[in-house]
């Protein structure tokens, strides 16, 4: 399947897990009616052995209130949870116990995961996550949460940190990429949801049962007779709340074995390395402690984990992840028919077995196939991920160490804005980071803009990713007031490029969905109800590509005719090309559904790709245009698998 197949799938999970839920809080709001009735009718016999007729299993009145009541309890603990996760992967981490890594962490073994995850992040296209470690968990595991890869955050165990090889390392952050790009992340936060609200029922006839047991040992007679029949009320209910919980773990194991398997294979593809992947597995399942995780909270987000993070269940029954034998054998034949013993603490936080490519000149026109870009959405490869080594690599060491501070992070993003062609509009825009910005992000600036100007311009989105961890660290108030230096440096000249858009709508998309200043909506329908959009859209990317009015017009045409729809579009008139009209349509198609972006991603390459030349800034366009469906787009490579016609 490609990426918008997964996406499809998810959705289509989604929809069954919620079919599912309905059919379960249907079943045990029977269960509990018959319960309480069945309790009811057992007491009020005058003799043993008399007859129960059908009428007096059936109460309307106390089968409205049971039902009340229950759905409440169910719906109150699926919603609570829900509103929870809401603000994405890093409730969960930090329920597990996780503490996030400073974007400029000087740790060794810090600095390794954050490096792992930076390059496998801008190699597939998608956002640099934070990232979390479990400091109080020395077994071997990890996991990727969030709705969506804006929020989506990694988190690794202390022990995967020191346990593992880079390559390793390499291998298991690989694993939970593939659950960022295929969507299962959304999935499993629903899963968590679901899961609290038939858990609280049991939970509360605990409790019930609990209470009722103390009091009828204080009491005698009638109140103690009371007690004890609600104590056996309560304790029927919890018997009835976990049989749901348990058949609702089976649907969350059978939903989550098979996507292990996905997530392995595609681990495997994007490091062209079984060894890393398939030794971690055999150090896991060799390990003392093995994948286990010891929190509280670990039986909420099991199906979350790398590998099982729960004690062994009956039969593997329960298990939410398929036996390690199996994942090393599919993996790494080689790997699996070793003797598999318990593995040495690893010496040392290396950052041995770096990859390394040719970077690309700079700014020079590439030659594309558009299938190549289609068939690269969410499916990064080994070179995308050495190609994007090399260029992190080759940026100056005093720009990696800005880009991953908050203070640093806000010079460096300015440097890259100032324009040094022309003296006097690179003086006001020095002039209103002076006028506008604290002392400590002015000098960081000074010190950094000639780091920066060396920069070839394949680097720049790759220093906007690095940067958006320690970003994300700005309060609402810092947030506002980068923005609004953002927009005054790129209208300095009055006029703003490629470069300058691209960059300020991505960091403006992810920062304002971090702080939860604005959120992702949806819409159904087919291509044909957002045709005005599509239209826009390619007529921009045409006359952008395209100065000459001929030219434009047959790069609109080359885009728009792979359009599914029952009605032609025009282009629209160049005036009319403006950055609002832009701003609004991809406004527009990221609401659509997963097939409707497919046809629109697609169309939008064949137009940028329809002279055969892809200049840099219409790489970075594309790729800005993809972030906005939330369809990550590899970085392009020159010469490489992507370019090939």
């Amino acid at each position: 399947m490609n990426f918008f197949e997964h996406q499809d799938r998810a959705r289509r999970n989604t929809g069954l897990l919620v079919f599912y839920y309905i059919l379960a809080v249907i079943l045990i709001l029977v269960a509990v009616y018959g319960v309480i009735i069945g309790v009811f009718v057992y007491t009020s016999q005058p003799e043993a052995g008399g007859s129960v007729t059908p009428d007096a299993l059936w109460n309307p009145e106390v089968f409205v209130l049971v039902v009340g009541i229950t759905g409440l309890i169910i719906l109150s603990g699926t919603v609570y949870k829900v509103l929870q996760m809401r603000a994405g992967g890093k409730v969960v981490a930090q329920m597990l116990g996780g503490r996030e890594i400073e974007p400029g962490a000087a740790d060794p073994l810090e600095r390794k995961v954050l490096n792992v995850v930076e390059e496998i992040a801008i190699a597939s296209g998608t956002p640099v996550p934070s990232v979390f470690i479990l400091d109080q968990e020395d077994s071997i595991n990890a996991f990727a949460a969030g709705f969506s890869q804006g929020d989506a955050v990694v988190a690794v165990t202390r022990g995967c940190a020191t346990q593992l090889t880079r390559d390793e390392l390499q291998g298991v952050i690989a694993h939970e990429f593939s659950h960022i790009l295929n969507g299962d992340m959304r999935l499993n936060l629903r899963l968590m949801g679901v899961l609290h609200g038939i858990l609280v029922l049991a939970l509360v006839g605990y409790w019930t049962m609990r209470v009722s047991m103390r009091s009828g040992r204080s009491s005698r007679g009638k109140k103690g007779n009371a007690a004890g029949l609600i104590a056996l009320v309560g304790l029927l209910v919890m018997i009835v709340g976990y049989i749901g919980v348990f058949f609702a773990k089976l649907i969350k194991s059978a939903v989550s074995r098979q996507r292990e398997f996905l997530a392995d294979a595609s681990a495997v593809q994007f490091t062209r390395n079984p060894s890393g992947i398939g030794g971690a597995l055999k150090k896991i399942a060799g390990y003392a402690t093995g994948s286990r995780i010891k929190s509280d909270n670990a039986e909420q987000a099991s199906h979350l984990f790398f590998c099982n993070g729960l004690r062994s269940s009956f039969l593997g029954l329960m298990a939410t992840h398929p036996p390690i034998e199996e994942r090393i054998k599919r993996v790494d034949p080689s790997l699996f028919a070793e003797m598999i013993e318990r593995p040495a603490a690893v010496a040392g936080p290396g950052l041995a077995g770096e990859t390394s490519a040719a970077v690309a000149g700079q700014g020079a026109a590439m030659s594309f196939s558009g299938d190549a870009v289609m068939a690269s959405v969410g499916t990064p490869n080994s070179e995308h991920l050495a190609y994007a080594t090399a260029l992190i690599k080759s940026l100056p060491a005093a720009v990696q160490e800005a880009a991953r501070d908050a203070v640093g992070a806000q010079a460096v993003t300015y440097a890259l804005l100032l324009n040094r062609s022309d003296s006097a509009v690179c003086e006001r825009q020095r002039a209103v980071v002076r006028e506008k910005c604290s002392m400590p992000v002015v000098k960081a600036m000074d010190r950094l803009e000639q780091d920066v100007g060396t920069l070839g311009k394949q680097h720049r989105l790759v220093v906007a990713d690095m940067s958006l961890p320690a970003l994300r660290k700005l309060t609402e108030s810092e947030y506002r007031a980068f923005e609004i230096v953002l927009l005054q440096l790129t209208e300095a000249d009055s006029t703003i490029d490629l470069f300058e858009y691209t960059l300020q709508r991505m960091l403006r998309r992810h920062l304002s969905r971090a702080l939860r200043l604005s959120k992702r909506s949806t819409s159904g329908g087919g291509i044909d109800a957002f045709k005005d959009s599509v239209s826009v859209l390619l007529s921009c990317l045409a006359y952008w590509g395209q100065p000459k009015a001929d030219a434009a017009q047959a790069a609109f045409n080359q885009g728009a005719v792979l359009l599914p729809l029952h009605q032609p579009i025009e282009i629209t008139p160049r005036e009319s090309c403006g950055l609002a009209g832009l701003d609004a349509a991809l406004k527009d198609v990221d609401a659509a559904p997963a097939g409707v972006k497919q046809s629109v991603l697609n169309s939008c390459v064949a137009t940028v790709v329809a002279d055969r030349q892809v200049t840099v800034e219409e790489a970075e366009m594309l790729r800005a245009i993809a972030d906005a469906m939330d369809c990550p787009i590899p970085p392009l490579i020159p010469g490489g698998p992507v370019s090939r016609n």
